[in-house]
């Protein structure tokens, strides 16, 4: 039963243009051709990453947080309750007026009394702003690294200025060493995020954090195995340098250095649109679409592919949607406030400096 589906899986109408084989992708007088098994070696990178990324978060992420002046809010511990803590952990962590009413009678504590305790206890849950600049930081070394390194095989070849030559002598493409390592990295990065999302700071895009995940794992694997390396590669590139100004934007949000801040808000901005809604539907999904279909017959490897390409473009057209929202705020308002993806993170603040934060919208 495995062994069918296994051989079903691996069928090369699945994978590979017809008229070929996975006998024509075998290694052969010192030229490598990607093979599915070589991504194994991801599973064990995923978690010495994960224990690289916590040991840098403590060794550089929480030094230099402090160093450029980031600094946690005081806050106050919520007085040991049984009866609260477990409305708190089963129910829900802002109750409503008359079940306050209802706690603070079971307590023999006042309404305030207890509103001060649910506030002191959401508190102690909010994650700490050293740990959010920590996270960010790892990000944009990865981010930084993956760029510059992609920027080097990208110089030797002309699949940017001309991206047509990605798909030359497609499918029987040699495979780089580089390229194969840039696979292997990004593929146990977004693994590893996937794996610490729950452990991470949640941000209000999780649900498209956790599709944009399995949609860039779902395309490293399959550009792998189908041997779309090349165009991968240039996805990759188009997609990382974007992500290396947004972790910079957040860094400086979360340490305060607005002029700094707000100067990497407009340059992410302008690559944030130009390489994800110009050059990547221009040199990748144009490319693919009326390039490929004239050098190779359809199957269905290229309608998947395709498919993953316009789902990862449709998350690309949300997120621009978001930034374009608070590129307005910035522009009428004078500062960007708030983390660009993530649309929004909730502040900080305490139920009465919400309440007189509303009030005083309310008066203007």
């Amino acid at each position: 039963m495995l062994e069918t589906l296994y051989e079903s899986f691996w069928n090369t109408e699945y994978w590979i243009p017809p008229g070929h084989t996975w006998a024509d992708l075998e290694d052969s007088d010192g030229i490598t051709y990607p093979h599915p098994k070589d991504l194994l070696a991801a599973i064990p990178l995923t978690f010495v990453l994960i224990v690289i990324r916590y040991g840098a978060e403590r060794a550089i992420g929480l030094p230099l947080s402090r160093a450029l002046g980031v600094r946690n809010p005081i806050r106050i511990s919520a007085t040991p309750n049984p009866i609260l803590e477990s409305f708190f952990q089963k129910q829900r962590k802002n109750p409503e007026k008359y079940e306050l009413n209802h706690l603070a009678n079971q307590c023999s504590l006042s309404v305030r009394q207890a509103q001060r305790w649910f506030r002191h206890r959401r508190n102690q849950e909010r994650p700490l702003i050293s740990k959010k600049f920590s996270e960010c930081c790892f990000r944009f070394l990865f981010y930084s690294c993956s760029f510059f390194g992609g920027l080097l095989i990208f110089c030797n070849e002309t699949w940017f200025g001309q991206p047509e030559t990605v798909w030359n002598g497609y499918p029987k493409q040699p495979l780089q060493p580089a390229i194969y390592w840039w696979y292997l990295l990004e593929l146990s990065f977004y693994l590893s995020l996937l794996l610490t999302l729950t452990l991470d700071v949640k941000r209000k895009d999780f649900i498209g954090q956790v599709i944009h995940h399995f949609v860039t794992i779902t395309l490293i694997f399959f550009a792998y195995s189908a041997n779309f390396v090349n165009v991968g590669a240039l996805v990759l590139l188009l997609h990382d340098v974007s992500d290396i100004f947004l972790e910079a934007y957040k860094m400086l949000s979360y340490a305060q250095w607005r002029q700094a801040r707000d100067a990497i808000f407009i340059c992410f901005t302008l690559v944030f649109l130009v390489t994800r809604l110009i050059l990547f539907p221009k040199k990748v999904l144009y490319t693919t679409y009326y390039v490929a279909q004239t050098r190779s017959k359809f199957f269905f490897g290229y309608y998947f592919a395709i498919t993953l390409l316009m789902v990862l473009q449709g998350l690309n057209v949300y997120w621009s949607f978001l930034i374009l929202r608070m590129f307005y705020r910035f522009l009428s308002e004078g500062q960007a406030k708030n983390d660009v993806r993530s649309d929004l993170e909730e502040p900080d603040l305490s139920d009465e400096q919400s309440a007189m934060r509303q009030q005083s919208k309310g008066r203007i």
